[in-house]
């Protein structure tokens, strides 16, 4: 029941699963330390509860009381312990422990010395943040990322199986982060012109430079954009 989206414009959540109509369960993994990641789980379990009410016909909004899983929400964190918490709370986080109407608290799971499948997730991902820093995002850091693995025995038998399966899926990950810093790049480019454009048009009005000479200090506009702002300028004037 993870939440889907495409690109940015819903939330989408790492992975949630109910069990037995009794738990529902989030897990969200995050290799660099932000407690914000209560905020993100506090919207997770609303939009899970909604979608479950919807899968299982049940109606909020009536008198009749509805039939809920008990949430679990689990925070797998792929960095260094260090001295971070084992719990996380949204009241002591943000509110420095008030008694406040809406609590959330969530497990916090590290690397530790056991052999189960979550601990040897995390050990794959160390790895991964290794061999990217040194090869970059390329299919060498993927590949050499399972080599590791293998040789040290995290996930072996699920890697020998599905190695070609793994590669394609990190590589599409790739794919899709660098679509989404394009995407970024292009709202901040966006941004920026239109800052420069406001800027361009406050220095026409002034009248005391010459279209070139404010080209010169809003790079961003070439000399044809600045005559139409100037001409649109004139028009309101």
């Amino acid at each position: 029941m993870t939440i889907t989206n495409v690109l940015t414009d819903n939330l989408y959540n790492d992975l949630g699963f109910i069990a037995n109509n009794k738990l529902m369960i989030l897990v969200e993994a995050q290799s660099t330390w932000s407690v914000n990641i209560l905020v993100r789980v506090l919207l997770y379990l609303a939009q899970s509860y909604h979608e479950y009410f919807q899968r299982t016909c049940q109606d909020y909004h009536k008198s009749k009381k509805v039939k809920m899983p008990k949430p679990e929400l689990y925070v797998v964190f792929t960095g260094n312990k260090g001295r971070k918490p084992d719990k996380i709370s949204l009241s002591k986080e943000f509110f420095e422990g008030a008694d406040t109407d809406i609590e959330v608290k969530a497990k916090v799971i590290y690397e530790s010395d056991t052999d189960d499948i979550i601990n040897q997730y995390i050990i794959f991902c160390k790895v991964f943040n290794e061999q990217t820093g040194q090869h970059g995002m390329t299919r060498k850091a993927v590949t050499e990322t399972i080599r590791i693995c293998k040789d040290r025995n995290v996930l072996k038998e699920y890697l020998a199986q599905r190695e070609k399966e793994v590669v394609t899926i990190m590589m599409s990950l790739f794919d899709e982060e660098e679509i989404m810093k394009s995407f970024i790049r292009s709202e901040r480019y966006e941004a920026a012109q239109e800052i420069a454009r406001e800027t361009a048009k406050k220095m026409i009005k002034k009248g005391k430079m010459t279209l070139d000479e404010i080209a010169d200090c809003v790079p961003l506009l070439s000399l044809d954009e600045l005559k139409e702002i100037e001409a649109e300028v004139i028009q309101l004037a």
